[in-house]
């Protein structure tokens, strides 16, 4: 039985942020809570600020939680944008105890696009449909026919002699202080070798850069679609609540 009521939560390297969905409609049932993501985001600070979420919702419930790793059955294999301590913690037990909630735990990624396509942009589309989220570096989620390939990491293919969100994520165009016109172009060269290896029938993009989508789509020259997620900033959390939902223990 799927509850209706579930914590989503969403890990990001500036913040942390949570609100209850509704996991039926896909709406936030609260005011989305925000804390800062600790520094250095070790496990321990991580959990315990996680835990911090679930006390200000007073919640009792199911949590689910988007969190920026490869997790493979609870345990993360990677940290690209975290503490390396994290690689070998299994998070579901670690988040589970501290809160003292079932807590289920995915890649941040992987989520935002089970929100976009249970109730966004992707919503009923079929064939190979790619999010890429841009920020602080290049999160992915690629589905056939609404089937996710989980921990996909297309943002660390090998590009240009380097891996890819070192070239085309929104904190390079940040840091080298790129127009939207120069950093458009490299986003397109990354755009197009991915058309290239997946033939996508639709990719959808999302992040803080995917708001900025009218500043370079006419640089955007791939042969599918390409169009911003419509969730945004709530995609994280709904989608990690509704993932939560749909794997709850009976």
């Amino acid at each position: 039985m799927v509850e209706d009521k579930t914590l989503g939560i969403d890990v990001g390297a500036s913040g942390i942020k949570g609100a209850i969905v509704n996991v039926i409609t896909g709406e936030l049932v609260t005011e989305r809570f925000r804390v800062p993501t600790p520094f250095p985001a070790k496990p321990k600070a991580v959990a315990k600020a996680i835990s911090g979420i679930v006390n200000h919702f007073e919640w009792k419930g199911l949590v689910g939680v988007g969190f920026p790793a490869v997790i493979q059955n609870g345990t993360a294999k990677t940290a690209s944008n975290i503490d390396k301590k994290w690689i070998g913690t299994n998070v579901e037990k670690l988040l589970s105890e501290t809160t003292g909630c079932p807590v289920y735990v995915r890649n941040d990624a992987d989520v935002a696009g089970i929100a976009e396509l249970r109730f966004g942009a992707g919503k009923s589309k079929k064939g190979t449909v790619i999010l890429i989220t841009i920020g602080s570096g290049l999160g992915s989620a690629v589905f056939t026919n609404g089937v996710l390939l989980p921990n996909s990491e297309l943002g660390h293919l090998k590009f240009k002699g380097m891996i890819a969100e070192h070239y085309a994520a929104d904190s390079i165009r940040k840091r080298l202080e790129l127009s939207w016109n120069d950093w458009g172009k490299r986003f397109n060269e990354y755009l197009q070798h991915l058309e290239f290896l997946f033939s996508p029938d639709l990719i959808l993009l999302g992040g803080g850069s995917s708001k900025k989508f009218d500043k370079y789509k006419d640089l955007l020259q791939v042969d599918c679609p390409v169009m911003p997620a419509k969730l945004l900033n709530h995609a994280g959390i709904i989608g990690a609540a509704c993932l939560a939902a749909s794997n709850k223990k009976e």
